[in-house]
């Protein structure tokens, strides 16, 4: 079990433990109930998507069928069942990551302002054995099924108002933000991307040998960027810049030893050259690296307001934040917290 420790990407050089990884993911989401079901309903659908990019057997029987994944569900309950609400669609973060309850908090203060949240396993997750694993085609595919998980809420979900759509993630999670905003433009009113990768050609040539091998597995890209510069352009999200129509908020933070800063000023400099209209913040040192805005302090609590405020901005949900104490209330136990 101790493969269950390890993150995903650290896995690149070794048999993963899918069964393992699907048991971790079983008692993950069991504890979902436990850490969100006082305030949201919680379900999980499965639903078909585009085929896979690449097939094993490209003329054998099911070759080409759509692919099947899961998607989160997370309804505040305190609807009310006659009224429509803003949707956000959240997806997870990692190479080979999938939706856990490390989100919990920031479920439970999206909940608090009554939005609906929906979160796809997209290709390539965690926890749903090895075809799932090796179905990964990281910005390519996932992005276009994290968009039919949209899709699915708002032809589905009576209670969900298709033209209050909004999308945010962090990390990998930002990057699908990203190109989610660029080929669906009109689907969806605004994106937060936090600490998103941003260029996988730079990203590949700061990382290591492992990191590098996700990429060029036989299954997945088959090529080095070396081999297919064009290949990795199209995944990278500061190489789409022009498409950008959509309003957007961008987080980065000079300290991050994941995604370094470099990609995602590169980014920032892609959509100014394109003249693009958007809005970013670059901390400076900021404590927590990678995550400084996912932490479970009052300081990463202001930050996420702040997230909040550009995301109600738009987005108009029924009962937005008015302070970081309404925020830490609705994300933690209450009975727990000191201080302001």
């Amino acid at each position: 079990m101790i493969l269950m420790l390890l993150p995903a990407w650290s896995l690149a050089a070794q048999e993963v433990d899918h069964q393992a990884l699907s048991l971790a993911k079983q008692i993950d989401d069991v504890l979902w109930y436990q850490k969100a079901g006082d305030v949201a309903y919680i379900d999980k659908v499965y639903i078909p998507t585009v085929p896979r990019w690449k097939e094993d057997n490209p003329t054998g029987q099911g070759a080409g069928n759509p692919l099947k994944v899961w998607s989160y569900i997370f309804v505040p309950r305190d609807i009310d069942p006659a009224k429509k609400y803003p949707l956000i669609v959240l997806p997870h973060g990692g190479v080979h990551g999938d939706f856990t309850t490390y989100y919990t908090h920031i479920v439970r203060e999206l909940i608090a302002q009554g939005y609906i949240i929906v979160a796809t396993e997209y290709r390539g997750s965690t926890g749903y054995g090895g075809t799932m694993y090796r179905n990964i085609d990281y910005g390519g595919l996932e992005n276009e099924d994290v968009w039919y998980g949209r899709n699915y809420m708002v032809e589905n979900y009576d209670i969900v108002d298709g033209s209050r759509v909004g999308i945010m993630g962090w990390s990998h999670g930002g990057m699908i933000t990203l190109m989610n905003l660029f080929d669906h433009p009109k689907d969806y009113l605004c994106g937060f991307a936090g600490v998103p990768v941003s260029d996988v050609i730079a990203r590949l040539g700061y990382k290591g040998p492992d990191y590098m091998a996700l990429f060029s597995a036989p299954y997945h890209i088959g090529k080095t960027p070396e081999e297919d510069v064009a290949e990795y352009r199209r995944r990278s999200p500061a190489w789409q810049a022009a498409k950008l129509q959509t309003p957007l908020l961008i987080h980065t933070n000079t300290n991050d030893a994941d995604v370094n800063s470099l990609e995602v000023e590169h980014l920032i400099q892609a959509l100014k050259a394109e003249g693009k209209s958007f809005e970013y913040k670059i901390f400076d040192n900021h404590p927590g690296g990678h995550s400084f805005d996912r932490m479970d302090m009052p300081q990463a609590s202001a930050i996420r307001l702040d997230i909040y405020r550009f995301l109600a901005k738009h987005l108009k949900p029924p009962k937005p934040f008015k302070n970081v104490k309404e925020l830490r209330k609705a994300a933690y136990e209450p009975w727990k917290l000191t201080g302001h």
